[in-house]
């Protein structure tokens, strides 16, 4: 229905953001491994093929490959990092092990006339991962820049619609990568501008009909932008036919259970909340380890939505899987980023006969945009990325319901002073964590021992990799003094500036 742009997945992290990168120019997207057949490739009559990262050396035995044919198919072909480097050594170059390595901001200067390069300067920031390098061309190949370090960080051969680039264009650090991304999209592949969310709504309602028939769905409705916005797409194409149970598992942040319930209560939807805070609290006493939390969560919000979902009668399960939820589960020559429960959906016993899934082709920021265009709220579309075990990961150590009302109190402030800057200076997440370790302080004339809350900002536009944010101190210090005075338990307040790497954004 649309042009699309193939990304053929060689196992780099960032295959997510360049498939991104080309819907964000309203051109359709589709990631897929490497080792695709031939003949799958055809029938998805790519514009272009683009070819990922990845973390092997192509001389390695074994490295990721895909199917030769590919480069006589007549499709322009961009190479990224390993995608250069496959190219170089499977059309007759040589690929050779670097004395340095180049990692970061590195400078290139562009050699030579190339479409991929048009219109920009002749000295490019980039960011740069790789200790392998070419250091022999292909035949019909020209060098097209070069770096300090790295004497080819681009080569192609424009006569049959081959570049390559070793530095990675589809990340914010290379400053016009996305203007090099363009050039390949629309100049060289000839790629027209046709994807919108709009088009998106209209086929996913005609799916979902053609699917479910006269038949009911139920759907797990975990207050998450995925699972919200699955619940309002759903609904629009068959009402009242579907059920969203709600699960409160106690371990929500202040008043998100109610704002979830005002959501969707007036919806053309049935609506349950179950409510189940002292289950879930039982079965996680004495629980410190954070991935026998989730377990223990995830197991327990299965059984309660086993027994709701019983009392409906429902023939299809909804589901909010998104696309990265797919892309990580079953990625293949990567490191698996976690497995996700709603990958596969819940126990075959339960006895769906099938999954509604229309966000399955979607990623987060194709979400939010979704969302909006169903008259979902600001506060529900623009929710903070928040974990599945909610606060029993940012609870450390042992969950009990007097640190839960803490955290709660502690990060109900903090986030109210965050939300006063204006929205271009706020931070992209933004939430309070109990540390688990205890303080000496002084109230009046007395001695005090409580919690240590710590507070975590950072900027991303990815959540791959994020900084700190430099919140005012000023804002800081309000929120400290705020905290330590206004919550009972809560002693002495640090923020945390550690960026992603070498942290994750959560702290559990």
């Amino acid at each position: 229905m649309h042009d699309t742009i193939l990304v053929l997945d060689f196992g780099g992290q960032y295959k997510e953001l360049i498939a991104r990168c080309v819907r964000e120019m309203n051109v359709y997207s589709v990631i897929k491994p490497c080792e695709t057949a031939l003949s799958q490739i055809k029938a998805l009559n790519p514009k272009g093929i683009i070819f990922t990262g990845g973390p092997n050396s192509v001389y390695q035995k074994d490295a990721p490959s895909c199917d030769a044919g590919i480069f006589e198919l007549g499709v322009p072909i961009l190479g990224i990092c390993y995608g250069m480097q496959y190219i170089a050594h499977t059309l007759g170059g040589k690929v050779d092990l670097g004395e340095d390595s180049e990692y970061g901001k590195t400078t290139i200067d562009i050699v030579g006339a190339s479409k991929l390069f048009a219109d920009l300067s002749e000295r490019q920031q980039v960011l740069m991962s790789h200790t392998d390098k070419v250091t022999a061309l292909p035949a019909g190949f020209v060098r097209t820049s070069r770096s300090r370090g790295c004497a080819i960080t681009s080569m192609e051969n424009a006569a049959k619609k081959i570049y390559a680039v070793q530095f990675h264009p589809e990340v914010e650090r290379t400053k016009n990568g996305k203007d090099i991304l363009k050039n390949f999209v629309f100049s060289i592949c000839g790629a027209k501008a046709d994807y919108t969310i709009e088009d998106y709504i209209e086929t996913q309602i005609a799916e979902i009909k053609a699917q479910v028939g006269d038949e009911s769905v139920v759907l797990g409705l975990s207050g998450g932008v995925d699972s919200s916005v699955c619940a309002a797409l759903i609904g629009r194409a068959i009402g009242r036919r579907l059920t969203c149970i709600f699960v409160d598992h106690g371990l929500m942040r202040k008043d998100e259970g109610d704002e979830v319930e005002r959501e969707f209560k007036n919806r053309d939807i049935n609506f349950v909340r179950v409510n189940a805070q002292e289950r879930f609290l039982k079965k996680l006493a004495g629980i410190t380890d954070p991935e026998t939390k989730r377990k223990t969560i995830g197991a327990e919000f299965v059984r309660v939505f086993e027994e709701e979902a019983k009392k409906v009668g429902a023939k299809f399960l909804g589901q909010g899987t998104i696309y990265p939820d797919i892309i990580e589960s079953g990625a293949k020559n990567s490191a698996v980023i976690k497995s996700h429960h709603n990958v596969g959906g819940l126990p075959k016993d339960m006895g769906f006969v099938g999954l509604v899934e229309p966000l399955k082709g979607l990623f987060k920021d194709e979400v939010r945009k979704l969302g909006k265009k169903l008259d979902m709220s600001e506060k529900i579309v623009m929710r903070q990325p928040f974990p599945g075990p909610g606060l029993a990961v940012r609870v450390i150590g042992d969950i009990t319901k007097e640190k839960l009302d803490i955290l709660r109190e502690a990060d109900a402030i903090f986030c109210g002073e965050v939300e006063k800057l204006p929205p271009p200076k706020r931070p992209n997440q933004y939430f309070a964590v109990l540390t688990g370790m205890r303080s000496v302080g002084v109230m009046g004339d007395f001695r005090t021992y409580d919690y240590i809350i710590a507070l975590r900002a950072v900027i991303t536009k990815d959540f791959m990799t994020a900084e700190y944010s430099p919140l005012p101190h000023k804002l800081l210090s309000r929120a400290a003094s705020r905290i330590s005075n206004e919550v009972d338990g809560a002693s002495r307040v640090v923020y945390d500036i550690t960026g992603k790497p070498p942290a994750t954004i959560e702290w559990e």
